[in-house]
């Protein structure tokens, strides 16, 4: 019982990456490809391998991802970081942030967020606040907070739709009623903008 006990540990040590090195800080967004059913969907749609992400807050003095999941809510970081596939991340982080993120900007963008907290997932990638997706979320944060948009704003029909696995998810959550014009941001465009600047990638 002792050596399964330890031989467990040793498995979550080895797989659940230190954070002590990461230096994260209020603002910093992290990309992982979630285990999500959509996920294979999102990533063939977008040309991306990341599904899922969140903006880091410290609460208490330890990093929090708030994330749209089932619905708005806070993860510890570490526990987001082993849900993702192969645990692999990446962290990203304003450009000039020390500059941009001012006390009041933090207050801002805290308060913003708390707003968002215990809504509903939007599995139907609508502009509404009343539900949202984990890009979305992410993007109107720091829109309302700092009036910075990290990444531009796409029309469903602009991407890739055209896979079999796509087809069949749209099928899904759409039927026949396909809002090809609704607004969409993504994992993707977030991820490839020039606001943001790579901090740390996980091997």
């Amino acid at each position: 019982m002792l050596e399964l006990l330890l031989y467990s540990i040793l498995l979550h040590q080895q797989f659940t990456p230190g954070l002590n090195h990461l230096n994260v800080k209020d603002g910093d967004i992290i990309f992982q490809t979630s285990r999500s059913s959509q996920s294979k969907a999102v990533q063939l749609a977008t040309k991306s391998s990341f599904s899922h992400m969140g903006i880091v807050l410290l609460r208490d003095g330890k990093p929090q991802v708030l994330e749209a999941a089932s619905r708005v809510k806070f993860t510890p970081l570490q526990e987001w970081i082993r849900r993702g596939e192969g645990h692999h991340f990446v962290i990203k982080r304003l450009v000039k942030r020390d500059s941009v993120f001012t006390s009041e900007a933090l207050v801002s963008l805290n308060r913003i967020a708390d707003t968002f907290v215990g809504r509903p997932y939007d599995s139907y990638f609508g502009w509404s606040d009343e539900r949202l997706y984990c890009s979305e979320l992410v993007w109107k944060i720091y829109q309302g907070a700092l009036g910075i948009e990290l990444g531009k704003l796409r029309r469903l029909k602009d991407f890739d739709l055209s896979s079999q696995i796509v087809k069949e998810k749209i099928r899904e959550r759409y039927g026949s009623k396909i809002p090809l014009m609704e607004n969409v941001i993504a994992p993707e465009g977030m991820f490839r903008s020039g606001f943001l600047v790579t901090i740390y990638e996980s091997k």
